[in-house]
């Protein structure tokens, strides 16, 4: 039995709505002064989205956007009945190319705090309010949800063991290389203050996986405050993922990054990836 069938009993995950976390049953709801949105990037998420969003805490966000990516199932036709506002892709744009849609529209609409959390069930949603708490309090700009808190506990939750040792290598290697102190630096759980958007030049970043890494090691350049949480995954069949091949091309891109960010940083070859977009707009 499979990590959705062992969920598919839970009623909210058959019958939601998007109002249910937007406007809970309240006579108080919870007073803030700015407005989060969590942006979704999706590709065939027909079977996840509903449990994803089930799970994400009465109150915690103001407004949730899809950006499919030219999905092959019902996905687009779920997001519209369940209240989200959905952007269409013509063409498949790639994990990146989604993301640039979705901060787009995030910071059109208004989002003062913008939560990136992939529909496929993979990440504990109820970890929503706690990681945006960091944000609110000033204390980071950005916070990840950190899938390994013990090796025994990414092993048990599926997690492949090369996986695994790819994380910890890369991870181990960016913290070095860019004085960090995180404990994933590739989790597809991200919170972010409306300032990281408005100056990293995320629209230069490649379409493809390796644009995690690119936005984090702009991040460090530009001197925006990084932290981590812990965040349950869950890995199974439906849940996205890459295979070794691609994933030993991300390791080897990561790698790329972070030699050009110390390239930029001692002079020896300037990037445009690390300009700060408020300066250089272009």
């Amino acid at each position: 039995m499979n990590v959705l069938e062992q969920v598919k009993p839970n009623p909210r995950h058959e019958i939601f709505r998007v109002e249910r976390i937007l406007h809970p049953e309240s006579n108080q709801p919870a007073k803030r002064s700015h407005k989060i949105i969590a942006v979704l990037p999706a590709y065939n998420a027909e079977s996840t989205l509903a449990a994803t969003l089930a799970d994400v805490p009465a109150g915690s966000i103001d407004e949730a956007i899809l950006v499919d990516d030219c999905s092959r199932d019902r996905t687009v036709q779920v997001a519209r009945e369940m209240g989200l506002t959905v952007i269409e892709h013509t063409q498949n744009r790639g994990y990146g190319g989604n993301q640039k849609t979705c901060y787009r529209h995030a910071l059109e609409h208004g989002a003062d705090i913008i939560v990136m959390i992939h529909p496929d069930y993979q990440y504990d949603s109820r970890a929503i309010p706690h990681a945006v708490g960091f944000i609110e309090l000033g204390i980071c700009d950005i916070v990840l949800g950190s899938r390994v808190r013990s090796r025994h506990e990414a092993l048990a939750g599926g997690m492949p063991l090369y996986k695994y040792i790819s994380n910890r290598a890369l991870t181990a290697a960016e913290n070095f290389a860019l004085g960090q102190n995180l404990g994933d630096f590739h989790s597809g759980f991200r919170v972010y203050r409306r300032e990281v958007l408005e100056r990293i030049p995320f629209e230069r970043n490649s379409d493809d996986f390796v644009f995690d890494t690119q936005f984090l090691v702009q991040a460090v350049h530009l001197g925006f405050r990084l932290g981590d949480v812990p965040v349950p995954v869950r890995y199974f069949p439906e849940a996205s993922s890459i295979n070794f091949r691609r994933s030993l091309k991300y390791g080897v891109n990561t790698l790329g990054v972070v030699g050009s960010y110390w390239l930029n940083r001692l002079g020896i070859r300037r990037s445009k990836l690390f300009e700060d977009k408020r300066k250089n707009p272009a």
